[in-house]
């Protein structure tokens, strides 16, 4: 039994043979674009349930695409790793704040694609199976549709940002550190640096509008998701 499919966009050919042998070795289906609009052009036909995109390509490079994918609401979803021989902090924030869900520094081991890959797709896939639906004042969270909204209006957040906002909100008014939400929401075996967190909770607030005050930066311990109390307490 197939464990999903693969799409890894990347422009040179033997790293693409060399993620696919493994990935297919250890189950899964793997297509492959060599550069950016042809990786486009396969997310609208296939709908992979993950893209493994490397950033720097000829013509659309991956941040391009990242932005692209994550615009398209047919794609926005779709749990993202990017592959960058850049390890500075600025560039790994560019590609979070564009929406990628990980990212995997050149060079790498096999071992650790399929690790990440595997990781990724558990926490896309994992629901909690008796509460479908989460409503903290204006905002909606359904959980088995994916689908979050405020006052009516979808938004759409990424995977990784969807669990973060799920995690917080189910648990209103708690406030939780930044470790416990990266154990939490994104795991111990995702790649992570001092600001992550932070990144991520920076685009859940921006997308969510008037609703991203619901988002309670707690100074020197991390962030809860504001009550209807907390909301009644500021103003007076």
């Amino acid at each position: 039994m197939k464990k999903g499919t693969i799409l890894v966009i990347d422009d040179e050919k033997d790293l693409i043979e060399l993620v696919r042998y493994n990935l297919e070795n250890d189950g899964f289906d793997v297509i492959a674009a060599t550069d950016g609009q042809s990786g486009l052009d396969v997310v609208k036909k296939h709908r992979p349930d993950l893209v493994v995109l490397d950033l720097m390509m000829p013509g659309l490079d991956g941040l391009q695409v990242c932005q692209q994918l994550r615009a398209d609401p047919r794609s926005a979803r779709i749990p993202l790793i990017m592959l960058t021989a850049k390890a500075t902090e600025a560039d790994r924030i560019i590609g979070l704040e564009l929406g990628a869900d990980d990212y995997i520094t050149k060079p790498f081991s096999p071992r650790e694609v399929i690790a990440r890959v595997k990781a990724l797709l558990r926490r896309s896939n994992t629901r909690d199976e008796h509460q479908q639906v989460i409503r903290s004042g204006d905002l909606t969270i359904d959980l088995s549709g994916h689908e979050v909204s405020f006052r009516g209006q979808r938004i759409g957040l990424t995977a990784t940002e969807f669990r973060i906002l799920e995690f917080l909100a189910a648990r209103p008014g708690r406030v939780f550190s930044r470790d416990e939400i990266i154990d939490a929401a994104l795991g111990n075996d995702t790649a992570v640096f001092d600001r992550t967190v932070d990144v991520h909770i920076t685009a859940i607030r921006r997308k969510l509008g008037a609703g991203g005050d619901m988002i309670e930066t707690v100074r020197g311990f991390g962030y809860k998701l504001r009550t209807s109390a907390d909301a009644v307490a500021s103003s007076t």
